[in-house]
């Protein structure tokens, strides 16, 4: 522990400029504007740092102490890391959860390139209108369960930072490229590089289970009550519907994408 309490910085004020900075990335404007994020709790900030992305701080409660996980001696010395300790109410201030978390890190934004969409076979999810951030987080966890290539946040999603939508993803978000993207720039590129776009229709003639999912494939998901949107659905080179045998009218975004994503992961091979 020695290495880390060299390091540690104490911040007691509430009223701290660091304090209301961090406490400032609750906001999305805010983390836009400085294209930072906040991660709670210890699994998704050893999910971050095995990931090797941006983390500028590490803050942890005084009175509960650095938790265990976080001093193997390979944390503390990845370097450009502020380790610091507070307060419990500034840890409430900045996580703004009832029950505040012994930890929480400040990360720069992930960076990610639209290449990374256009592998050969590849399979892509893609967002269109996803409002709810517990679905967003199950999906890109799904995504991350079934081996997928990426995730496609298209205009109209609630923001991939906002923390019950990082909270949602249990750590996923660091482990598959996750882009956020026009969707009517990015559709016509997808099909110029051999890709087919499929969504989910009633309607649809085929079964999910008919489909072939083994080729390049991206499957796009819409919004929880509307679902695609007009331009998005005229975009589409397939329908499937995922046969039911009960009465219930429809699945959730989350339950549907789900279902597809491992079916495709069925498929596969796996």
């Amino acid at each position: 522990m020695n290495n880390f309490q060299n390091k540690q910085l104490y911040i007691g004020s509430l009223q701290n400029e660091r304090v209301k900075q961090w406490a400032s990335l609750l906001d999305k404007k805010y983390r836009d504007r400085t294209n930072q994020f906040i991660i709670e709790g210890v699994h998704l900030i050893q999910e971050a740092l095995k990931a090797g992305a941006e983390v500028k701080q590490i803050v942890f409660d005084e009175e509960r102490g650095l938790p265990h996980e976080l001093k193997e001696e390979s944390y503390a010395s990845t370097p450009g890391i502020e380790w610091v300790s507070t307060s419990k109410a500034i840890m409430a201030k900045c996580t703004g959860t009832d029950t505040p978390p012994p930890v929480f890190a400040v990360l720069n934004k992930l960076e990610i390139s639209e290449e990374k969409l256009f592998g050969e076979d590849s399979l892509i999810i893609v967002l269109d209108g996803v409002r709810d951030p517990g679905n967003l987080g199950t999906i890109i966890r799904s995504a991350d369960a079934a081996g997928a290539d990426a995730v496609v946040l298209g205009k109209g999603c609630v923001d991939l930072y906002n923390p019950k939508s990082v909270r949602s993803t249990m750590g996923s978000l660091f482990h598959l490229p996750i882009v956020e993207g026009d969707l009517s720039e990015l559709l016509p590129k997808a099909k110029a590089h051999g890709a087919t776009l499929v969504g989910t229709s009633l309607q649809a003639e085929h079964s999910c289970y008919s489909y072939n999912w083994k080729r390049a494939t991206w499957l796009l998901m819409g919004n929880e009550s509307e679902g695609l949107s007009q331009h998005v659905r005229e975009q589409l080179d397939e329908a499937v519907i995922i046969p039911m045998a009960g009465r219930a009218e429809s699945l959730n975004v989350a339950m549907a994408s789900t279902i597809l994503l491992f079916e495709a992961l069925r498929q596969r091979g796996v």
